[in-house]
Parts: structure tokens; sequence; C-alpha cells
């Protein structure tokens, strides 16, 4: 065997229908006696019914998360916290809410325990990106890194498959990038292998039926393995960068970006990679020699986005994106990240082409 290191991430989730039941205990169990349950604008009717359900623990509710977490946004969170004597944040729903207990955390030091509506995975890793001045800066401590995780499939049958279907696909670019990643080692990969499995039948049978509660149980299963492979193995590939720039720099929803982007920057490493992308592709259950088009026939099966055109992004912001995603050194590739090649790919995906 391949000589490799793991390191355990300390922490506690809880799966299935009813497990919202026990997070008033799963606060007390964390010595805090006042936790603020942190939200977007659209969750506070929700959030209102957890935060009565804690009683004299609940500190109020602070609904300021937005898209990207800017930094006004951070230290308001912040300001409400410490106003309300916080000493625990609940951060309920998607990757917003997450992000935003986070940049709270960041500064004032206290547990969170993260309630997940959609399967971006945020909750599972200590990193979040705060924008500040237009430029999107990546932090990470153990300070974001959530206590306890409460994975009830029953808190989402309010959020729209519209946002649940590419939630799945953002969870699926983590697998992936697991696969590709340099430091790859056995645990990540079993992580990734089986997240991928699970996440694509549970998303099938999602679209399918959306009131499938069990599908929607497996997805976050799915999305727990996916998001963990973050902490198993680190990197970030040309995957990570196309979204962000086309994310944070062009307005664009993250996950609907992820899954328009994931078959195509996939194509752009598979003969980089083969090794990974026969794992990919036996992990969806098809043809070993194609696993970009595995992942593109997927997301348009469920209904989930294919074009960035669809997503809004006019075609004449092609140059610019693939200029900014051939310039940075930070991430990591098994395939050189060239200018021309890039765009290639960007065309591809703004046209909704199917990876060659």
């Amino acid at each position: 065997m391949k000589p490799f290191t793991y390191t355990g991430q300390p922490g506690r989730a809880l799966f299935g229908a009813g497990a919202i039941d026990k997070l008033r205990d799963e606060v007390e169990a964390l010595d805090c006696g006042r936790a603020v349950v942190c939200c977007t604008p659209g969750r506070v009717a929700a959030v209102e019914k957890i935060a009565a359900s804690l009683g004299p623990l609940s500190a109020g509710i602070c609904d300021g998360a937005r898209p990207f977490t800017p930094i006004e946004a951070a230290e308001a969170g912040r300001r409400a916290a410490r106003d309300a004597g916080a000493d625990c944040l609940i951060a309920y729903g998607g990757g917003n809410a997450v992000g935003f207990a986070k940049a709270i955390a960041l500064e004032l030091d206290i547990p969170i325990v993260a309630i997940p509506t959609t399967f971006s995975g945020s909750e599972t890793t200590a990193l979040q990106g705060i924008v500040k001045d237009g430029k999107r800066i990546q932090n990470a401590s153990p300070r974001m890194m959530a206590k306890v995780l409460i994975y009830d499939p029953a808190l989402t049958l309010d959020t729209p498959l519209s946002v649940l279907l590419p939630s799945g696909g953002n969870s699926m670019a983590h697998a992936v990038g697991a696969h590709l990643a340099a430091n790859a080692n056995p645990v990540s990969l079993l992580f990734a292998g089986e997240g991928m499995r699970v996440m694509a039948g549970a998303l099938i049978r999602m679209a399918e039926k959306p009131s499938d509660l069990d599908a929607r149980a497996d997805a976050l299963y799915g999305a727990w393995l996916n998001a963990s492979t973050l902490n198993l193995a680190a990197g970030v590939n040309i995957q990570h960068k196309l979204c962000h720039v086309l994310g944070g720099g062009h307005g664009l929803p993250h996950a609907n970006v992820h899954t328009v982007m994931l078959p195509h920057s996939t194509g752009y490493n598979r003969a980089a990679a083969p090794d990974a992308m026969e794992a990919i592709a036996r992990a969806l259950g098809g043809d070993p020699s194609d696993a970009p088009g595995m992942l593109f026939d997927l997301f348009e099966r469920i209904g989930a986005p294919t074009a960035l055109r669809d997503l809004g992004l006019p075609e004449d912001a092609l140059d610019a994106v693939a200029d900014e995603a051939a310039t940075d050194a930070y991430y990591s590739n098994p395939r050189p990240i060239e200018r021309e090649p890039v765009r290639a790919l960007l065309d591809d995906a703004w046209s909704g082409r199917r990876p060659s």
C-alpha cells in the first residue's frame, strides 16, 4: 500500500428524519446557554420554530446571511451576536447561512451547530471565503469547524428542486476533486467513490419523485461523504478556480455554476488523470472511458442547469473569465491551467454542449 496520512476531524453528525428534535440536547451538551440562529431573510419563518424549540437557550435570530458572505454582512452578524451575548451559533439553511455563521465564529470563537437544508457541504469544513473590496479572501480556521451537524431530510422539503438538484452537483464536484487531489489517500477515495454513487442515485430519485424522503436522506448522506473529502485530501483544481471566477466575479449562483462546469472541468483533466476518470465513471455506474459525458448526462436527466448562458452570463464575458482562470498559481490541477484550452472549455459550457 502507498504510504498516506489520515487526520480525523472532531465533531458529531446526526442523520435521519426527526434529528432536529435533538437540537436542544446538542446545544446543552456544548455547555451553551445563549444560541443565535443564523439564516437568510427567506428562512425566518422556519427558523422562528427552531428558535422557539430551544426555549430559554434561544438568544434570537440573525437573518443577515448573503451570497458569497460580504464582509459587511459578516461584520453586522458579529455585532448582532455580541449584542445578544451569544455563546453558540446555529446555522440553518444552505451554504450562505453556514458561511455566515462561520464568518461570525471566525472572530467570536464560539461553537457552531449546522443544520443543512441543501447538499453544498460547507458545514463540514473549516474554510470560508469572505468578499472584501470586490475580492474573495479565503479563510481557514478551526474556529469555523462546526461542532455538531444535524442532517434531517424532512427539513429539505420546502427547499425547491431548482435549488436542491444543483446543490447536488456542487456536492459531486467535491468528490471529483478528491479523485484529482495529489494527496488522495484510501480514506478520501473511499468517501469520494461512495459519496458520488449515493448522490447520483438520490438525485435521480428526487427528480422523479420530489417527495421521496428516503432519497433526500440519501442525498444528505452523500453530501456529507463528498464534502468530508475536503478535510481528507487537500487541493483546489480548475473546477474551483472557474467557479470562483464565475460566481464571485460575475454574480452567478454558486451551486448552479458548479453543476454546469463539472462535466467540462472533468473533461479538461481526462487525459491527465485516467485513474481518476475510471473511478468517477465506476461510481456513476457507466462507461469507464466517459466520466465527463456521464456527469453531463446525469445533470441533463434530472433537469439541472447545463449551460452558462442559461445562468445569465453574456458570451462576451468568456474571454475575461479565461484570462483570470489562467493567471492564479494558488490552484493546482493534474493538467496545467492554460488560457486557450480553458477558453475552449468555457465555450462548450456556455453553449451547453456535451463534453466530447
